[in-house]
């Protein structure tokens, strides 16, 4: 089942094959400050929806990982990272992290929040 989702003025719009099972809180100072809650897929699991110029980048520390948000209403959207299950940057398999706050028709408070130190471990 196809879950959409957009920023708050709808100029950046996605889309995943299926809702999270499950979100993350990650505590690393950028997303405490976004209050995202995360849900990660495979590239090819994620489509960008609306023009990609509508969507800018931020990178910091280590660059590895690429933040977008909206470039109108500033929402953070999604983010292309490495695969880190294995405590270190997996560059062959990387990851979509949806900001789930973002979904259209689904309900946040139905799914359990898992939390990463990402404050100590990044």
């Amino acid at each position: 089942m196809t879950v959409k989702g957009s920023c708050h003025c709808g100029a950046t719009r996605f889309e995943v094959d299926e809702a999270p099972a499950t979100v993350t809180r990650c505590t690393c100072t950028y997303c405490s400050k976004r209050g995202a809650l995360w849900a990660y897929y495979r590239p090819a699991q994620f489509r960008l929806t609306a023009p990609a110029d509508h969507a800018a980048t931020y990178r910091w520390n280590t660059r590895t990982i690429a933040h977008h948000f909206c470039t109108v209403c500033g929402c953070s959207t999604y983010v292309e990272t490495p695969d880190w299950s294995s405590g270190s940057a997996d560059f062959d398999n990387p990851k979509i992290s949806i900001n789930t706050r973002l979904l259209d028709d689904f309900d946040l408070d139905a799914v359990p929040v898992d939390t990463i130190d990402g404050r100590n471990l990044w």
